[in-house]
């Protein structure tokens, strides 16, 4: 999933990636009796679940700190999609487990997607860890904590068909004030061959479409001034409104119309559901932003179908034709990578670099394939890519992708651009930085300027990740 950092524009395993992001709890002060500290890993779902956990737990007379060592609960929320994110949080474990030697009270649970694969090892083998929550049983945490505190382990991974929380007002953890997700739905049905999320998030279900358009509008109400609507697949969105089906399209609209001041982003479309209709609505409002994530993965038709995933490599074309003709040449488009999937040739590495070059990205997340136990690859095919063969094709696709990022911010110049406004630069309190409709970060003096405030910038200088210019009238 896209979105995770503001102002680097190639992210790979050597890189701060999304699975390996960390985001911990706020601090509040409403005087409840005992404080919870929490740490998201992985993508942006993760990230709204820990806001939906703080408000049950709020809800439970907890208040939020940011120093775990001040906390009597500590949570982990979890990601399994790579390795690589598994062991950074057993890694954490461990540290935690020294406060816990001085702080024998101290409670600390593992929830999310590695709870949902890894629940009888972690309460076995993980002896710090009490507690085990999945992602569809937050509701059920005041009862596993009582469960706890009376001396027991407590354990709940139940996997729902219904639930989407979407009576639960998310605490808003880390806000700047101006950007916010919003949850539209859970799980996934798309069994990709080398993934383990329909396993930890069960399959898909759609939030009822008002619910979003409520929350949406609370959040315009606060001064939020974009939200990115969330979905392991946005684009299969459908909600059943007395007997008339709703689609992400109409979804699209529906928040659209809430206010042209409140632009609207979303993560992540799949190839094979991304219908023109959708684009069709982007082009139609200015305030949906001319951005798509679009997750190819491989460019090589064999790969894709070893891979589950559906599509072809001239499907997928296509969609990058039709994004280009209904939206334009400047709309951003990114994408995942993945180098060194099961049977992987020298020419199905060219055909990913290939596929690169016609699409053009702006950006991409890019990894080498790690091989997750019980996926359907895990099962069939055999993980036959040697380590040094996946990393020096992960190293061609990087060295490619910042030639196209360049290329691409290059085109930008002496082009203006709306920006919404979202705090400092992260170099200088002497610079704000916000981003375009497309997704592109763009740096320029601070002048009289303010968070949640719209501004048209001149493009004059780019760097591989982010725009230069200054505000004009």
């Amino acid at each position: 999933m896209p979105h995770w950092v503001n102002d680097i524009q190639i992210l790979s395993e050597v890189d701060k990636t999304p699975t390996e992001t960390i985001k911990i709890s706020d601090d509040t002060h409403t005087g409840k009796g005992r404080k919870l500290y929490i740490e998201s890993y992985g993508c942006q779902m993760n990230f709204s679940d820990s806001e939906i956990v703080t408000s049950i737990m709020h809800n439970h007379g907890y208040d939020t700190t940011s120093n775990y060592h001040d906390a009597d609960v500590v949570f982990l929320n979890t990601c399994s999609i790579r390795e690589n994110a598994e062991q950074k949080v057993r890694k954490r474990l461990s540290e935690i487990n020294l406060s816990k030697k001085n702080k024998p009270s101290l409670v600390v649970g593992v929830l999310g997607c590695m709870a949902e694969r890894l629940k009888a090892k972690l309460l076995e083998e993980e002896k710090i860890v009490d507690m085990v929550v999945g992602p569809d049983a937050y509701r059920d945490l005041g009862t596993l904590m009582q469960e706890v505190d009376e001396g027991h382990k407590a354990v709940n991974v139940f996997l729902s068909k219904e639930e989407t929380y979407a009576d639960i007002a998310p605490v808003r953890l880390h806000t700047n004030g101006v950007t916010a997700y919003i949850s539209i739905m859970r799980g996934c049905d798309n069994m990709c061959s080398f993934c383990v999320v329909p396993y930890t998030r069960g399959r898909e279900r759609s939030r009822d479409i008002q619910s979003i358009v409520n929350e949406a509008k609370d959040l315009f109400a606060q001064g939020y001034r974009e939200v990115t609507l969330l979905g392991q697949n946005v684009d299969s969105y459908k909600y059943n409104d007395d007997g008339n089906v709703l689609n992400f399209a109409h979804l699209l609209e529906r928040v659209a119309l809430i206010h042209p001041d409140l632009r609207v982003r979303f993560s992540t479309s799949h190839p094979k559901d991304m219908t023109d209709d959708v684009l069709y609505t982007m082009s139609k409002y200015e305030n949906i932003c001319k951005y798509v994530h679009l997750p190819v993965q491989s460019g090589s038709t064999r790969i894709l179908e070893l891979m589950n995933r559906t599509y072809t490599r001239e499907w997928y074309i296509g969609r990058i034709d039709a994004i280009r003709n209904i939206l334009g040449e400047d709309c951003g488009i990114s994408t995942d990578t993945i180098s060194g999937f099961c049977t992987e040739t020298d020419e199905d590495h060219a055909d990913t670099l290939s596929i690169m070059k016609y699409a053009k990205f702006d950006y991409a997340y890019m990894f080498t394939y790690s091989e997750r136990p019980n996926t359907p690859a895990a099962k069939k095919l055999k993980d036959d890519v040697p380590d040094n063969i996946k990393k020096k094709r992960l190293n061609e696709i990087i060295q490619l992708q910042g030639q196209l990022s360049r290329e691409r911010n290059q085109q930008d110049l002496g082009n203006t651009y709306k920006v919404l406004i979202e705090g400092y630069s992260k170099k200088s309190d002497d610079y704000l930085q916000g981003r375009n409709s497309q997704n592109k970060v763009i740096v320029f003096p601070k002048m009289h300027y303010k968070k949640g405030e719209y501004v048209h910038v001149f493009v004059e200088k780019c760097t591989q990740a982010t725009l230069l210019g200054h505000v004009i009238n």
